[in-house]
Formats: C-alpha cells, sequence, structure tokens
C-alpha cells in the first residue's frame, strides 16, 4: 500500500492502517512532512457544520485529538476553548439555529446565544450589529505540527516507511489494476493506493486515470508580537459575514481571512491590501487588534471542491485506488477520523459513518452536497 501525501491526513491514514494490521504500508511526500496545506493551517478543531457526515466525522476527530497524547502519543498543545460563530444577519442566524438542532441531535453541545454572552465569552470580540452567535466549547485549536508528527512516530513505530523528499512521477495501471507508483526515489511496486496530496491531488489522480476535482485557493494568515494581558480561554472567534477570525496563539493572536475574490491557483497573486482589510474588519469585530503589533504571518492553500466539501472514497475505473482529498479548509479538523474511514474502506469494513455521498462521481453523475457553514 502507498500513501501519498504527508500532511495529516497521510499520515492519519498511514497509521491507521498500520494500526488495523496492513502490512507494508509506504507513504511517500514530495517535500518534508506538514510542508503543505497543514503546517499553514490555522489549527481550528470544531463540530459546527450543517452536513451530518461533517458533524459526525469532526465529532469522531474531536475525541481522537482529546485522547492524542495516550493514542498515538503525542503532546498537540490542544486548547479547548471554544469556537464562537458571530452573526449580523438574520438569515444567518435562522440558518445557524437550525444546524445546532441537528448537531444537538448528534451529541454536539453547540448552542445559540446573545451578542451580550458572546461579549463574555470572547471579551476581544466587538459585537456592535451581532444579532446572534453559535458557541460549541468542545471546539478549540491544536498544533497542525504536532499532530503531523505524532501520526508520523506512531506509524513509524507501527512499521510504515516513511519517505520524504519523494516526489510521485508516475502511476502504472494495467487493465485497470494498479502495477506500481513511480518516484523520485525509485519504483515502488503495489496493488494499492491512497492519494491524501491536497492541491496536488489532481495531478496524482490524473496519473491514474481518475478525476479529482480540486482547485488550489491562497488564504492569508498573521499573527501578532506578544501581548500582555490577554484572555487566557479566547475562543476561536469567527465573524461569519466577512470570514475574519482570531484566536490566541501563545502570548499574541493569530488571525486570518478569506478573500472573496481571490482566483484559484498555486502561484495566483493575493491582494496586496490583504491586510488593511483585514484591519477595516477587526475595527468591528477585534478593535483590540489594531493597537497590537504584527509580527508576521504566512500564505497557504485550501483544497477546495466545487462543493466544499471532501471527496473520500474509491475509484471505480482503477481497483484499490482511493482518495481523501479535497477538505476546503477542514482536513486538520477531520483528519483523526478520516483516517479510520480509509482504513476501513481499504479493509471492506463499513466505516463509522456512511461516505458514499463524498465520492467524487458526485460532481460528475449526481447531486452535489454542499457544506454551508464555512469560512
Amino acid at each position: 500500500m502507498v500513501v501519498i501525501g504527508g500532511g495529516v491526513i497521510g499520515t492519519s491514514i498511514a497509521f491507521h492502517l498500520a494500526e488495523g494490521g496492513v502490512r507494508d504500508v509506504v507513504l511517500v511526500e514530495r517535500d518534508q512532512l506538514a510542508s503543505g496545506s497543514t503546517s499553514r493551517a490555522a489549527g481550528g478543531v470544531r463540530a459546527q457544520f450543517s452536513d451530518p457526515v461533517n458533524v459526525a466525522i469532526a465529532l469522531r476527530s474531536l475525541s481522537a485529538f482529546a485522547a492524542f497524547e495516550d493514542r498515538p502519543g503525542w503532546a498537540i498543545d490542544l486548547h479547548r476553548v471554544g469556537y464562537l460563530f458571530l452573526l449580523d444577519r438574520p438569515g444567518d442566524v435562522e440558518r445557524f439555529a437550525e444546524n445546532v438542532a441537528k448537531q444537538n441531535e448528534l451529541g454536539v453541545p453547540s448552542r445559540m446565544i446573545g451578542a451580550d454572552e458572546a461579549s463574555s465569552l470572547s471579551p476581544l470580540a466587538g459585537v456592535d450589529g451581532v444579532l446572534g452567535a453559535s458557541f460549541c466549547p468542545l471546539a478549540g485549536h491544536a498544533s497542525p505540527e504536532a499532530v503531523v508528527q505524532g501520526y508520523a512516530a506512531g506509524a513509524r513505530r507501527l512499521g510504515v516507511r516513511i519517505l520524504t523528499g519523494c516526489g510521485v512521477t508516475g502511476i502504472e495501471v494495467d487493465g485497470g489494476e494498479l502495477k506500481a507508483v513511480a518516484t523520485t526515489q525509485g519504483r515502488l511496486a503495489t496493488r494499492a493506493v491512497v492519494c491524501a496530496a491536497g492541491v496536488w491531488s489532481p495531478s496524482i489522480g490524473e496519473m491514474a486515470g481518475v478525476d479529482l476535482p480540486v482547485e488550489p485557493y491562497l488564504r492569508e494568515v498573521g499573527f501578532t508580537a506578544p501581548v500582555d494581558g490577554l484572555p487566557q480561554q479566547t475562543p476561536m472567534t469567527i465573524d461569519f459575514t466577512s470570514g475574519f477570525y482570531f484566536h490566541r496563539e501563545g502570548p499574541g493572536l493569530l488571525f486570518g481571512m478569506a478573500d472573496p475574490d481571490q482566483v484559484p491557483g498555486l502561484d495566483a497573486p493575493t491582494d496586496p491590501d490583504w491586510l488593511l482589510k483585514v484591519m477595516t474588519v477587526a475595527e468591528r469585530r477585534a478593535p483590540a487588534l489594531l493597537d497590537m503589533g504584527i509580527a508576521g504571518g504566512w500564505k497557504g492553500c485550501y483544497e477546495v471542491t466545487p462543493d466544499h466539501n471532501a471527496m473520500i472514497g474509491e475509484a471505480p475505473s482503477v481497483s484499490r485506488f482511493l482518495y481523501a482529498t479535497g477538505f476546503s479548509g477542514h482536513g486538520f479538523l477531520q483528519g483523526p477520523a478520516v483516517g479510520e474511514v480509509v482504513r476501513d474502506l481499504y479493509l471492506g469494513e463499513a466505516p463509522f459513518v456512511d461516505v458514499g455521498g463524498l465520492s467524487a462521481d458526485r460532481f460528475t453523475g449526481r447531486a452535489a452536497r454542499p457544506e454551508l457553514n464555512i469560512i
């Protein structure tokens, strides 16, 4: 078995396969572990989704994050400070209330609250014009790099070979059956492949004749210098209308905001006025940020599908070509559960949740299933 991609999805899959008794698992990563989208994630973990499948996957992952120091055995700097969505449009309040009802039925302790309680939970947040909010205390944030290293260490203990600096150059298919993966470090004979290559998944899929419609969208994240007196329990706070968010990161704040006009592409230019636009929103939603020194930031890619839902499944045209990609910004938080799901799909067992609706062929022959609670 060859797993392609060394981010949270790939390392989780490799760990779970090996833990499930699969032998001779090889993970290949073109650069270093977590060097793609995972290392540039904001680290949020939540279960406040509109799609019941996403809720189930996220809830399972939250349980895994909580137990991560025992299994696979790694500190991941998990802070269960909650997730707070600020809502200033009547339609969003109504829709979030409906979603909270669904989430509660599935075991997520989210709730709708008013602006005053939102301000109490997140003292740095500006709540002018806020009509309501959604809060879940089970959520929070963790270190993406630590999660990857934890899964990689656990996978190695179980016998997985991890090859870094190893790019995939081709996939051999004969009569609909996999034969080998060609890499910059040699040929790997295999009858099974999992594509967990994130924004590079379309090219991997093309090598095997499988269409994986993923587009890369650059996002920007910033962080402040150390700030005295920050609230210890600052939740991940999101202005849903703009997509602006912040949470505490060590002695400072981490913040970000999507650019709705960003064009897709790994080399697409980003708006040079991004930080100015962020501060315009922060004036309403995090006014204290304007007085904090900005220490730096980075850019990273969202791997986006047409309906903002992941693609998880096995290609019907190529035997034993599995894929887990296109997470549209939710890959880190869904990583633990996705490792379980792909393990079970490979072993021919029923996963804990039915992911049939997430197969890639939904974009060619069936209705897509949009996730509405995205930023």
